[in-house]
């Protein structure tokens, strides 16, 4: 049962319609608008403006930023719009069937459902715990690797904030390219007008993509940061409890903390009607 468990804890990621939907509707809102004021697409579509921003704003974030940093942030850019498909509450449910059978058979029983647990951090963390480790070193080791995990993490969203601050300037810079070439062609009035305009679309493109993607990406990633040391803390606690010999409804208890209020009552509606041996509650 707890390998089971494992398993389906860490069972891939769900696409996050919050970050998919904001993006269309920032996207689409701005389009719409334009298109209200008489506008076309094809006036926001450059090529050449594409390349000067994107290509000098990915340029200068390769100068300021290491280069294992750079590869971990673009590893990072699809939990933009994905999550992990695991909850605080689905943890705590493993765990405390951990300790139920830690609690009958001993830790050492828990050997072979460690070795099929799909969360790196829990596998460690369970496999150091049945090797008789010291409480304290487990903690220290453990949280050792959460410290780690925060700064790799600070590192890479830092690239995301970095590139929101370049793209503007760079769409500047683009701008004032395309003035050039106008300021080239003031014999020919009629074409004045259109290159100013279009000109000024390296600057949209500067200003959209930091506004629109890259520092609203760097505070998502942030968010998925603290959720996963949220997560990482919770797995601490519990399998510090295991080795404790708590009692499973104590530990229950004491990891609900972790999870959201309404999450935490579900669960505890669902197990209080199990103990007593009614049905459980259907969660809305």
């Amino acid at each position: 049962m707890a390998e089971g468990k494992a398993k389906s804890k860490s069972g891939g990621k769900r696409p996050d319609l919050v970050s998919l939907g904001g993006l269309a509707l920032a996207v689409g809102g701005i389009l719409t608008g334009l298109i209200l004021d008489g506008g076309k697409l094809k006036d926001v579509q450059q090529f050449s403006a594409a390349i000067i921003v994107l290509g000098g704003t990915i340029g200068a974030v390769m100068l300021t930023t290491p280069m294992k940093a750079l590869l971990g942030a673009a590893g990072k850019i699809g939990l933009v719009f994905f999550e992990k498909a695991h909850s605080a509450a689905a943890v705590i449910d493993e765990i405390v069937g951990y300790a139920t059978q830690a609690r009958k058979q001993g830790i050492v029983s828990l050997e072979s459902q460690a070795a099929a647990i799909q969360d790196p951090f829990m596998r460690k963390a369970l496999n150091l715990a049945i090797d008789g480790i010291d409480l304290q070193q487990l903690r220290s080791i453990m949280e050792l690797e959460i410290t780690l995990l925060e700064q790799h993490g600070e590192a890479e969203t830092k690239v995301f904030e970095a590139a929101g601050g370049y793209a503007p300037t760079i769409g500047i810079i683009g701008a004032v390219l395309g003035l050039m070439q106008v300021m080239k062609n003031l014999a020919n009035i009629d074409e004045v007008g259109h290159g100013i305009a279009t000109a000024f679309v390296a600057t949209v493109y500067g200003v959209a993509s930091a506004n629109l993607f890259f520092l609203p990406a760097a505070n998502k990633l942030k968010a998925r940061l603290k959720e996963e040391i949220h997560i990482r803390e919770l797995v601490l606690e519990g399998v510090l409890s295991v080795v404790e010999g708590m009692n499973p409804k104590l530990i229950r208890t004491k990891l609900e903390a972790y999870a959201p209020a309404k999450e935490g009552a579900g669960k505890k509606a669902k197990a209080q009607a199990e103990a007593a041996g009614k049905p459980a509650p259907v969660e809305g």
